[in-house]
């Protein structure tokens, strides 16, 4: 889903150091007020100062690849007409989003033939998710990035070009506004609002108990941020990229919908600078690599995890992840109603928590929960939604998790997370007492065969699991689910959201 509610954007570029651009909402009846407002700012361009509340681009961004602007430059000069129009003929009607759906059914050559039918269809066959997806379609088994998603398909499909032969600068269209094609870019390159990393309201523990972690975040379902449970790890000496290029060598990991070695997925990091970079999560790292699995153990806190009595038949429940800036996971709530830990080896994480009872703003899951419609990346959804949350009486929970610490996340809470650097970090989720009913429930749903994931036998896995439960722990499903609908029916607590305020208040409390 393409949200984009900036719909006119004025670039600034300073005589300094930034770019700034700020939000601007249009509609039908306010584009004269927001031309004389960019009329206005372009009088203003001698000024040196930052608008304060604009976004800043950060330093390094090149210009728009093609020379797309925003569509509400174009009432910067009222005589301009649109060349995407022109270009497109009688598909000037549809929008680029349909355009670049239709263009996503053409293979690379049908690309480069219509690329020459006019300046406006180059520019559309040129958007780099076409050739982005053309590669993850067609190099499953790995490739070398070659600084753009285009020059990376030819150069591995048809190796006789060389680099030179290939358009990499690309042609600058002149009178080409288009605010679909010109956020691809700008979420691409933008900073992080400071604003955006200020909040911090979880609780923070260290050296808590394991009962204390059970009673007070655990059983209540409830996050919690905790220090030093991983002080005694080796990967958080040694997880480097050295280190890891040179244990894993040609071993290869999953990278979305493909397999890539270290090396190739580190060249890709350094030189890519999409809105949605790849992110490398691979479920099957230890038996790739057993000392990776060595060089970490599970917390104290999380080693009840009853999906283990399926042995080598239970879901994939770990994985190692590793991602540039502005790399992570869109809202999402964790697989089979499991609960999970998130630890933190290098980098930092900025990390928005909703309870199972709040959607978050701009996601729309479907009724039956298989499938979740949600702002294309990360970066929009900050761009267009995060500060509606300012006004909620139930605001997130929010985070910056940094190495050496690890965030617990209780089963069915919907969350974000954005890598605010280069990160490495494991990931594990597991099933203990405290939500086995849950994750029961959940397996027997009439639709669990479209929910259940990391299994290939997605049928049978309710049956399995409660069967090879009784066997372990005879009794265990019958007395959870007694003290469960006792909780319910007996339990009154307060609000989750009434017994928090902001930590940066000076009056932050859990009340449990």
């Amino acid at each position: 889903m393409r949200s984009f509610r900036m719909r006119n954007l004025l670039c600034r570029v300073k005589r300094r150091t930034k770019k700034t651009i700020r939000n601007r909402k249009t509609t039908t009846g306010n584009c004269i007020s927001i031309s004389k407002e960019l009329a206005r700012l372009v009088e203003q361009q001698h000024e040196e100062e930052v608008v304060e509340d604009g976004f800043s681009i950060k330093s390094s961004a090149p210009s728009h690849t093609h020379g797309v602007q925003p569509l509400g430059n174009l009432y910067l000069n009222p005589r301009s007409i649109n060349s995407r129009d022109t270009g497109l003929g009688n598909l000037h009607t549809l929008s680029d989003e349909l355009v670049l759906d239709m263009l996503g059914f053409l293979d690379a050559s049908s690309l480069g033939v219509l690329a020459a039918v006019s300046k406006s269809f180059y520019v559309f066959t040129n958007h780099e998710p076409l050739w982005k997806n053309l590669v993850l379609e067609n190099l499953l088994s790995g490739f070398q990035y070659k600084g753009s998603w285009k020059s990376t398909y030819v150069s591995a499909c048809y190796p006789s070009f060389g680099n030179s032969d290939i358009a990499l600068g690309g042609l600058k269209v002149r009178d080409f506004f288009s605010d679909y094609l010109f956020q691809s870019w700008l979420c691409a390159n933008l900073e992080m609002k400071p604003e955006w990393l200020e909040r911090d309201n979880v609780v923070r523990k260290r050296g808590i108990s394991v009962e204390e972690f059970v009673l007070n975040f655990e059983e209540p379902n409830k996050p919690v941020l905790l220090e030093g449970c991983i002080d005694n790890w080796g990967a958080l000496g040694n997880w480097d990229r050295d280190y890891l290029e040179r244990l894993c060598g040609d071993v290869k990991f999953s990278v979305g919908p493909v397999e890539m070695k270290l090396g190739d997925y580190f060249g890709y990091s350094d030189q890519v600078r999409e809105e949605r970079p790849l992110y490398l999560f691979d479920p099957k790292f230890a038996e790739k690599v057993p000392q990776l699995g060595d060089e970490y153990e599970v917390p104290v806190y999380f080693r009840e995890d009853l999906f283990g009595v399926l042995g080598n038949e239970r879901p994939d429940y770990r994985w190692i992840i590793i991602g540039p800036a502005g790399s992570g996971s869109s809202f999402h709530v964790d697989p089979n109603s499991t609960s999970a830990w998130n630890a933190v080896i290098k980098g930092s994480k900025k990390w928005i928590l909703f309870p199972p009872d709040v959607i978050p703003p701009g996601v729309h899951p479907s009724p039956d929960g298989a499938d979740v419609a949600s702002p294309v990346s990360i970066i929009e959804w900050f761009m267009n939604f995060y500060g509606a949350t300012k006004n909620w009486k139930k605001k997130p929970i929010e985070c910056v998790c940094k190495a050496g610490e690890l965030i617990f996340v209780p089963s069915g809470w919907w969350h974000l997370v954005i890598n605010l650097e280069e990160s490495i970090a494991i990931t594990q989720n597991y099933v203990s007492r405290r939500n086995l009913v849950n994750v029961l429930d959940f397996l027997r749903r009439p639709n669990a065969s479209t929910l259940v994931s990391g299994t290939r036998d997605r049928v049978n896995l309710y049956d399995k699991f409660k069967n090879a439960i009784e066997a372990s722990f005879p009794g265990e499903i019958d007395e959870l689910t007694r003290k469960e609908e006792e909780r319910k029916i007996q339990q009154r607590k307060l609000p989750f959201w009434d017994s928090v305020t902001d930590a940066n208040a000076g009056a932050f409390k859990f009340s449990f």
